[in-house]
C-alpha cells in the first residue's frame, strides 16, 4: 500500500470511529464518500453565489493535504515559515514583508485593528466587499461610504476628499477588481493618489481576483511596498487556487508595516492542511491556466445569453458578474433555488442587480437554459 493510500485509509478509519453515531443513519458509507467534491451541493444543486472556483484544489494540493494529515498533531511552525519563504521568493521580496492569514479576510481584519485610532476614518466604496465594515464595528472609526461612479469604478476624487480633508488618520479600502460589481478602477489613477497622499492615509489594496484580470489598465499595487509604509496589498488562495474552504491568504507590505500587522494575527493561525495545500499550489502554472480558461469559457456562455435576452450586465474582470433581473430579487432567487441554482444576494444600493458566480461551463449552460425558461415565463 502506498503511503498516501495508507494515510487516506487511516484518516477515514479515524474519522469514522469518532463520528459513527452521527453517520449511523447515512445512506452513504463514510468510506465511500468523496474526500474532495465541491462542484455541487449534496442535493445536486449548483452554488453560484459565493465566487468560488468550481475546479477545486490542484491535484498536487490534494496529495499534499494527505501527506500533511500525519502532522495534524504538530504545531505548524516550520510549515508556516516554509510557505512564507516560498511566497516571498515568488514575489521577489523579503520574508519579513509577508503576513499570512486565515484567508485574506483575517489580513483585512489585522489592518482594520492595527490602524484604528480615535476619530480615524474608514473610507470605502459603496457597494464593495463587506468584511472590512464588519471588522470596524468594534473600533472607533468614522465610516465613510462613497458611491461608485457612473462607470462602477471607485470614485477616487470623492474618496480622497473624505480621507484627507479632516487631517485625521484614514484607512482607505480599495477592492480592485471590486466585489460585487466585478469592475476595475484604473491602477494609474490609484497610483497617482498613493504617490501624493500624506502619511496619515493608509491604503488597503484588496487584490483577491487579480489573477483573473485581462484588462491592462489594472496592475498590482505592490510597486509601492518598498518605499511606502502606508500601503498593504492583500491576496488570497481562495479564488484562483480553489482553496476557499481551507482559508489561506496573505498580506504584502513594507517590513515595518508587516511587523505591525503581525501583532494582530492569532498565534499559529494557519493549519497544517492549508499550509500544505498553499505550498503545493502557489504559482502552479497548470492550475492557473486551467482556472483562467475554465472561467473564460463560463463567462462567455453567460455573457452571450444575457446579451441575447437583453439583460443589462456590467463588464467583468473576475469569476463572477453583475446583471439586472426584472421583478422581485427574492422571488427570482427562490425560483432559481428550486431549479437547482443558488444565485446572488442583496448588495445595497444595487437591489435590482444579481451577482452571479461562474461554475463549470456545462453548469453555466444549464443555468442559461433555466434563465431562458424564466424569460419565457416572464420571470426575468
Amino acid at each position: 500500500m502506498r503511503r498516501r493510500d495508507f494515510i487516506r485509509a487511516g484518516a477515514f478509519s479515524g474519522i469514522a470511529a469518532g463520528t459513527a453515531g452521527t453517520l449511523a443513519g447515512s445512506a452513504q458509507p463514510l468510506a465511500a464518500m468523496p474526500l474532495w467534491g465541491g462542484r455541487r451541493m449534496p442535493d445536486g444543486g449548483v452554488r453560484l453565489n459565493a465566487n468560488e472556483n468550481p475546479l477545486g484544489i490542484a491535484p498536487a494540493a490534494k496529495e499534499a493535504v494527505l501527506e500533511a494529515m500525519t502532522l495534524a498533531n504538530r504545531y505548524p511552525f516550520e510549515q508556516h515559515a516554509a510557505l512564507v519563504a516560498k511566497v516571498a521568493a515568488g514575489h521577489e521580496i523579503a520574508e519579513g514583508q509577508i503576513v499570512l492569514g486565515t484567508g485574506s479576510a483575517e489580513v483585512l481584519q489585522m489592518a482594520v485593528q492595527a490602524f484604528a485610532a480615535p476619530r480615524a476614518r474608514l473610507v470605502m466604496a459603496d457597494p464593495t466587499y463587506e468584511a472590512v465594515t464588519n471588522y470596524q464595528r468594534t473600533e472607533s472609526y468614522e465610516l465613510v461610504k462613497v458611491p461608485l461612479n457612473a462607470n462602477y469604478e471607485h470614485d477616487l476624487g470623492r474618496m480622497r476628499e473624505a480621507a484627507e480633508s479632516s487631517g485625521r488618520p484614514a484607512l482607505v479600502y480599495l477592492c480592485n477588481p471590486n466585489n460585487p460589481t466585478a469592475t476595475i478602477t484604473p491602477s494609474a489613477d490609484i497610483d497617482a493618489w498613493i504617490a501624493d497622499a500624506p502619511e496619515h492615509v493608509f491604503f488597503l489594496s484588496d487584490e483577491a481576483y487579480i489573477e483573473y484580470v485581462e484588462d491592462k489598465r489594472m496592475w498590482s499595487a505592490m510597486r509601492w511596498i518598498e518605499e511606502k509604509r502606508n500601503v498593504l496589498v492583500v491576496k488570497t488562495f481562495s479564488k484562483i487556487y480553489g482553496m476557499a474552504g481551507l482559508r489561506l491568504g496573505y498580506g504584502i507590505a513594507h517590513p515595518d508595516t508587516a511587523a505591525r500587522l503581525s501583532d494582530f494575527a492569532s498565534r499559529n493561525n494557519i493549519n497544517q492542511l492549508a499550509l500544505a495545500a498553499g505550498n503545493a499550489s502557489f504559482r502552479d502554472k497548470a492550475l492557473l491556466e486551467k482556472s483562467r480558461k475554465t472561467n473564460s469559457q463560463a463567462r462567455m456562455i453567460v455573457e452571450t445569453t444575457l446579451d441575447e435576452l437583453g439583460l443589462e450586465r456590467l463588464p467583468t474582470q473576475t469569476n463572477f458578474l453583475m446583471h439586472r433581473v426584472s421583478g422581485d430579487q427574492a422571488t427570482y432567487r427562490n425560483r432559481m433555488a428550486e431549479a437547482g441554482f443558488l444565485v446572488g444576494r442583496d448588495f445595497p444600493p444595487m437591489l435590482d442587480w444579481s451577482r452571479l458566480s461562474f461554475a463549470l461551463p456545462e453548469d453555466m449552460e444549464r443555468f442559461c437554459e433555466t434563465l431562458r425558461d424564466f424569460r419565457a415565463k416572464g420571470w426575468a
